[in-house]
C-alpha cells in the first residue's frame, strides 16, 4: 500500500555509464506498478538519522524485484552511497509506488512520443519495457539526448529497437564521428510535429530530465502544434 515502508534488499547493480547505476531490489509482496511511476527509498543511520530519495522505476517487477536508475549528485548525501557504497545484501525501506499522471498504460491506444534528458530515460524506458512486454502495435517514437555516447543508458537494450519503436539518440555536446547531426540542443526538428493537432487522443508526449531540458522540449512541442494537454513532465534538479 502507498504510504506504507516495507523492506528491501540490493540483489545487484549494474553501471550504466562511469558513474550512473541500476540497482535491482527484491521486494516481498510488492504491489505491482505502473510504468513512470517512482518511489521513496529510505535510509537510517545508526544514531537513527533518516534520509530519503525518490528514484524512479526503470520497469514493471518480475518476481517482486524492482530496478532503480541512480545518477550520483557530486557531493549529494544519499545517491552516492546508493550508487557505489551500500553493500549487496543491505536492507533499505521504500515506499510506493508513486505518482499516477506521468504513467502510461498498455491499454492506451494513442500514438506516444517520449523526449528523456539524460538520467531521465529511466521512467521512460519503463514505458518502453512494458509497450514491448505487451507486444503493443501503438507507435512508440523514443528521442533520448545525451551530452556523449558514453552518457547514454541502456545502450544495448535501444539500439535494438525495431517495429513499432523507433529510437533517435541526441548529443548535446560531443557527438560521434560521423553522426549526420551536429551537436546541440534539442530543436525543433529534432521532434516530429503530430499527424492531426486537432485530433485528440494523441500523440501522447512524455518528457522527463533537467528542469531547463523539459521546459525548453515543452515549449518546442508547442511551438511544433502538439496539445499542451498532450504533454505530460517530469522534471528534477
Amino acid at each position: 500500500m502507498t504510504g506504507t515502508w516495507r523492506p528491501a534488499r540490493l540483489v545487484a547493480r549494474h553501471a550504466q555509464t562511469t558513474t550512473a547505476r541500476t540497482l535491482v531490489l527484491d521486494t516481498p509482496n510488492w504491489p505491482g506498478h505502473l510504468p513512470g511511476q517512482h518511489i521513496d527509498v529510505r535510509l537510517t543511520g545508526e544514531d537513527g538519522y533518516q534520509a530519503v530519495r525518490s528514484y524512479s522505476l526503470a520497469g514493471p517487477p518480475t518476481d517482486d524485484r524492482l530496478e532503480l536508475g541512480i545518477q550520483p549528485v557530486p557531493h549529494g548525501e544519499v545517491s552516492p552511497y546508493l550508487a557505489d557504497d551500500l553493500p549487496l545484501g543491505a536492507q533499505v525501506e521504500i515506499t510506493g509506488p508513486l505518482g499516477g499522471w506521468f504513467v502510461w498504460r498498455p491499454g492506451d491506444a494513442a500514438a506516444v512520443l517520449l523526449v528523456a534528458g539524460g538520467s531521465g530515460i529511466v521512467p521512460l524506458m519503463a514505458m518502453v519495457r512494458a509497450h514491448q512486454a505487451a507486444k503493443s502495435t501503438t507507435p512508440f517514437h523514443l528521442v533520448y539526448s545525451v551530452r556523449s555516447p558514453e552518457q547514454a543508458w541502456y545502450q544495448k537494450e535501444l539500439a535494438s529497437g525495431s517495429g513499432p519503436l523507433t529510437v533517435d539518440v541526441l548529443y548535446s555536446r560531443h557527438a560521434p564521428s560521423g553522426n549526420g547531426r551536429p551537436a546541440g540542443r534539442i530543436r525543433a526538428d529534432d521532434l516530429p510535429a503530430p499527424a492531426r493537432p486537432d485530433l485528440a487522443p494523441g500523440p501522447q508526449c512524455f518528457v522527463c530530465g533537467p528542469t531547463p531540458f523539459v521546459e525548453h522540449v515543452s515549449d518546442v512541442l508547442v511551438a511544433k502544434g502538439h496539445l499542451p494537454g498532450h504533454i505530460r513532465t517530469e522534471r528534477f534538479g
